[in-house]
């Protein structure tokens, strides 16, 4: 086993359990209260880029620390926001389909 493996591991299930909180939870950014509708799907969205962007933080460091950062284009960042995206899908179908509105 790599060393690197446990820590992937743990990335993918912090990923994961993040792009399914937006979807779990009601607060707006986890801490403001949504008012009596709910959330609506354009905050969801934004919430679930903010968490996008910290997982890939997360996985910055965590590359950085087994050695040398590979230069990424825009191509690696759309690819791993549509991933994210259907990591979310449980979440969604969880909020819209399953307990709905």
């Amino acid at each position: 086993m790599n060393a690197s493996q446990p820590a992937i591991y743990v990335l993918l299930l912090v990923a994961l359990v993040a792009a399914n909180l937006p979807f779990v939870l009601e607060r707006r950014f986890f801490v403001f209260k949504a008012g009596s509708q709910g959330k609506a799907f354009g905050w969801r969205l934004l919430e679930l880029t903010a968490l996008y962007f910290l997982v890939g933080t997360i996985a910055l460091a965590i590359e950085s620390r087994q050695g040398q950062i590979y230069p990424q284009t825009w191509e690696f960042y759309a690819i791993t926001y549509c991933l994210f995206l259907v990591l979310a899908y449980p979440g969604f179908v969880f909020c819209y389909l399953w307990r709905g509105r």
